[in-house]
């Protein structure tokens, strides 16, 4: 597995302006929403459940995953909750807050 140092050298050079860690605590749901960025991440700990309309995915440490900007999503964190690593892209329209 990659070092959050490569991870965030290879968002940068697909053009990822922001590079950070997020941990999720066990079980933790988050509804519908949506993001003002475009996201790339990847798991490195625990799982969680990515939905996008009626698609489930289930991502465990080592998988990736992607959305774009404004894409309405769910998040639902396993047992032993998630960290990942995400970067995000801003659009010239997007203010970062």
């Amino acid at each position: 597995m990659s070092s959050l140092d490569s991870f965030a050298a290879e968002s940068r050079a697909a053009g990822f302006e922001e590079v950070l860690e997020r941990k999720w605590p066990p079980n933790k749901v988050l509804e519908t929403h949506t993001h003002p960025f475009s996201v790339r991440a990847l798991v490195v700990q625990g799982e969680m459940w990515l939905t996008v309309g009626d698609s489930v995915q289930h991502l465990r440490a080592g998988e990736r995953f992607a959305l774009d900007e404004g894409v309405p999503h769910a998040e639902r964190y396993g047992a032993e909750g998630a960290t990942f690593w995400v970067a995000r892209r801003y659009s010239a329209t997007a203010s970062r807050g």
